[in-house]
């Protein structure tokens, strides 16, 4: 008999579900689970969690600090090869590729998201589609943009992915003119923004676009089911030449080298990310399901009101975060210094300067190959 404890996040889309389905798993062992806040989810120290808690609710970009702690248990060794194949098969977008690292599964895609626009439907009737539009419709003062905690180096990121670059994949983490040109459109949205956007978490930007009526369009910001109605709609972000540019999130589940999973906590994790699970119970429990079924269905998208089938083609998209040791802080200190250059207090080229020698010394650390465990 075991008391499995897992840490999920403070919010209806992170626990509603997870808590919904614990309790008593069968033969004695039960799960609980404890929450911690957005900010807590995007930056606490994965190495420290696993030491308190069996399963983690994590984002990719954390693995590689995982395993180099070897904080995380590969889920190929607990759960069949078929099985792996069926998930891989049926995830949204990169939403399990994410969670794969030294060709292991470490994480299960429970909930896909990703960066898309968002939108008062009576204050802009139509999405600006070119980014030459959003910066228009800016001067309006309705537009904000999400740039508080690690938001402000995603958006840079998904906008100069918008404009043809491909961040971190060829030894520099930008192509600087592309990036120098992302900096501009990020600045010329974020000066006119609405007063006291700029420190606001997606969920707290989603809920004072909803509840006070004075933001219209942000054109990056994770998409959250929950918001979705008659009055706020989400769709693709602007492109350029058609191309959208979008970083993904979500969350996976993953179990901690502390924890000794029985047989019925990993079919409970198989069962959470069946097929009918993540189309009926995940969804009624204001999750955001991981698996395409899902996102295709057309009642579940009736149900959020267009939202899924407004956001499917940015999701399957979607550009994937380094995953090196240290990259959680490197996020948080490149963020900063573009929140700098937004607010005037820095000049481009003086911060991108900074961001690539901090991403020179990340790839500097190499992760360990993960060795299996001693027979």
């Amino acid at each position: 008999m075991t008391d499995y404890i897992g840490l999920t996040w403070d919010h209806p889309r992170g626990r509603r579900a997870l808590e919904a389905a614990s309790g008593d798993l069968g033969d004695g062992d039960t799960l609980r689970w404890e929450v911690q806040s957005l900010e807590g989810f995007e930056s606490a120290p994965i190495d420290e969690l696993a030491q308190r808690y069996d399963l983690l609710v994590l984002d990719h970009p954390h693995l590689g600090d995982a395993l180099s702690t070897r904080s995380l248990r590969p889920l190929d060794e607990l759960f069949d090869s078929t099985q792996i194949s069926r998930w891989a098969d049926g995830a949204v977008g990169p939403s399990i590729s994410s969670y794969r690292m030294q060709g292991r599964l470490w994480a299960l895609p429970l909930d896909a998201a990703t960066q898309v626009s968002a939108r008062r439907r009576d204050l802009v009737p139509n999405a600006p589609k070119t980014w030459d539009e959003a910066v228009d419709l800016a001067e309006s003062g309705l537009v904000a943009t999400s740039v508080a905690g690690p938001h402000a180096f995603l958006s840079l990121c998904s906008v100069v992915v918008s404009l043809g670059d491909d961040p971190g994949h060829a030894g520099a983490m930008f192509d600087r003119p592309i990036a120098l040109r992302a900096l501009d459109i990020l600045t010329s949205l974020s000066q006119r923004a609405p007063e006291g956007t700029h420190g606001l978490n997606p969920i707290a930007l989603l809920d004072r676009m909803r509840d006070r009526g004075d933001i219209g369009f942000v054109p990056l910001v994770y998409g959250y089911v929950n918001y979705s109605s008659d009055s706020v709609a989400f769709g693709a972000p602007p492109a350029s030449d058609g191309r959208v540019g979008s970083t993904i999130g979500g969350t996976g589940i993953a179990i901690t080298r502390r924890s000794e999973p029985s047989a019925r906590l990993l079919d409970h994790l198989a069962w959470l990310l069946s097929e009918p699970v993540q189309r009926g119970f995940i969804p009624q429990h204001a999750g955001q399901p991981g698996l395409r079924a899902a996102w295709t269905d057309a009642e579940v998208d009736a149900a959020a009101h267009g939202f899924y089938s407004a956001t499917l083609a940015t999701i399957e998209s979607s550009w994937v975060r380094p995953r090196l040791p240290g990259y959680i802080p490197f996020q948080s200190l490149a963020s900063a210094a573009v929140r700098a250059v937004l607010a005037g207090a820095r000049r481009p080229d003086d911060a991108l300067d900074e961001i690539e020698e901090r991403f020179a010394l990340l790839q500097s650390t190499p992760i360990p190959l993960e060795q299996k465990e001693p027979a």
